[in-house]
């Protein structure tokens, strides 16, 4: 599985499909269905603050007068959310990715493309902004910016989250990229703890048995991917999937 997690709160645009996922999962439930892969932190604070932006030469600075403008909060903060969103490029690099006859190099591309597009789909309403004023070469205008001092949390989960997460940095502003890394089969002896205060998760290709184990332990949590294949095999693939996404975005 190719995932990438960024730290955030998030509301889905309108024309995205949603999907609602309750318990037990059903894929043919026309109920809808809400999906979340991605994780970004995003955090509000209500007192105003001022930051100082340089300008053209007629101004040393001009002051901004800022708010956080994030998004409202998702419509359940106790069911899991998975997306799907209808974008045409979503589909077609998705189809890189399903063909078998697709070379590494390629199939890493379309990787980082569709990693591209789903984090612009995630971050399309949570990212906290500054605005005000500035000067343009002509006037003063309103202006708004990604507020710098909240930086996003970018956790791709190795290997294959690494392809995914490729164009990170450059569509979202002030981000901190850290790496997981996960084994198959581990040991059960093992216990697991996993500390986040508030996930997304963003993914290739999902499939209900994964989904139905993230809303059981992780309500709440905001998923986007590129499409919902029906099942997995007894090896754990996804089916049709794309195959083992590490092996084929590094040749190996």
């Amino acid at each position: 599985m190719a995932a990438c997690c960024i730290e955030f709160s998030l509301r889905c645009p309108s024309d995205t499909r949603r999907f609602a996922l309750a318990s037990p999962f059903h894929p043919q439930n026309p109920t809808p269905l809400r999906l979340n892969y991605l994780l970004l932190p995003a955090f509000s604070s209500p007192n105003p603050k001022k930051i100082s932006y340089s300008s053209a030469p007629r101004r040393n600075f001009v002051t901004v007068k800022s708010h956080m403008a994030t998004g409202e909060k998702p419509i359940s903060e106790e069911r899991m959310l998975v997306y799907v969103p209808p974008h045409p490029l979503i589909k077609h690099w998705v189809s890189v990715l399903r063909n078998e006859q697709t070379p590494s190099p390629i199939f890493r591309n379309a990787m980082a493309e569709l990693g591209r597009l789903l984090m612009y789909e995630a971050s399309r309403d949570w990212l906290p902004t500054v605005v005000g004023e500035i000067q343009t070469p002509m006037d003063i205008a309103s202006v708004e910016f990604i507020d710098p001092r909240e930086p996003v949390a970018v956790v791709p989960i190795l290997r294959a989250g690494l392809a995914l997460a490729e164009y990170a940095s450059s569509i979202l502003p002030a981000t901190k990229t850290y790496h997981l890394g996960y084994q198959k089969n581990f040991p059960k002896a093992y216990e697991y703890l996993l500390l986040i205060p508030c996930w997304q998760q963003i993914s290739a290709v999902a499939a209900p048995p994964a989904l139905q184990k993230l809303s059981e332990n992780f309500p709440g949590l905001q998923v986007y991917t590129g499409i919902i294949d029906p099942t997995v095999n007894d090896k754990g693939f996804i089916i049709p999937g794309l195959g083992d996404a590490g092996d084929r975005s590094f040749g190996t």
